[in-house]
């Protein structure tokens, strides 16, 4: 097993592009060579020797054993964990945009909160949110017609709006509120939101909504279809968005 602790030489005032830490870029990697991997700092190449503190404990033949523990917040560094396949990551406080985007595997862990588009687009793995998340949690970044294909993302507080927006597959938990138009344009998936939340399913075709708490506005584009039970409670179910020819299932109190 192998552990790479990361802490922040300085709070950053400019955005970090920060997508080459990855488990799968560290995995047998000493200290210096990891030190030696190059971020962006705006349009600056910055090592990562000049962004954080490294070290190294035991080593790793591959991504699997590789666990990156990032100390403190970085609510400035984006595309932490991008593209990782395995592994894990775990942030002990905040963190910037796209955590996570297109992740095929692995775990990432966020003790904070995290900046909109986190899991954007992922296609496998999970990722945990102690905190908050901000717009787009699964979405699909702009121009692109499908986010979240696979995996699972669990935020423990609220989500801003446009939760899972053109979500294609996987899963999305909110155990908090939830802002508006969640599940808009979806194709696939699963999104659970525990909370409250506003104008669910927007020109959904495929995919699964449940609310477990409010809708303060259910838009008029959806087909009751009677009383169904989840998990030993009871839910009305909808089937929409007609206007667009939709399949979706949307389940509210």
């Amino acid at each position: 097993m192998q552990t790479v602790t990361l802490k922040p030489k300085e709070q950053f005032k400019i955005s970090i592009q920060a997508e080459v830490v990855t488990p799968d870029n560290f995995a047998g990697k000493s200290d210096s060579e990891i030190g030696g991997l190059i971020a962006y700092e705006g349009n600056t190449p910055r090592p990562l020797s000049e962004l954080f503190d490294i070290k190294v404990e035991g080593s790793a033949d591959s991504a699997d054993d590789v666990k990156i523990e990032i100390k403190g917040n970085v609510p400035r560094i984006k595309r932490i964990g991008e593209g990782m396949t395995a592994g894990r990551i775990i942030i002990s406080g905040d963190v910037d945009m796209r955590c996570g985007a297109k992740m095929k595997g692995g775990i990432i862990t966020i003790s904070g909160n995290a900046d909109s588009w986190v899991g954007q687009e992922m296609s496998g793995g999970e990722i945990n949110v102690q905190g908050d998340a901000a717009y787009y949690v699964g979405a699909g970044y702009r121009g692109e017609s499908c986010g979240m294909r696979g995996g699972k993302i669990t935020v423990f507080g609220n989500a801003n709006d446009f939760v899972g927006e053109h979500m294609c597959g996987g899963e999305i938990i909110i155990k908090g509120n939830a802002g508006i138009l969640p599940g808009v344009s979806n194709k696939g998936g699963k999104i659970v939101i525990e909370g409250n939340t506003d104008m669910p399913g927007s020109e959904m075709t495929k995919g699964t909504i449940i609310v477990k708490g409010k809708v303060a506005d259910l838009m008029p584009v959806y087909q009751r279809e009677g009383i169904e039970s989840i998990d030993g409670e009871e839910f009305i179910k909808y089937v929409g968005d007609v206007v667009v020819g939709g399949k979706g299932e949307l389940f509210v109190r």
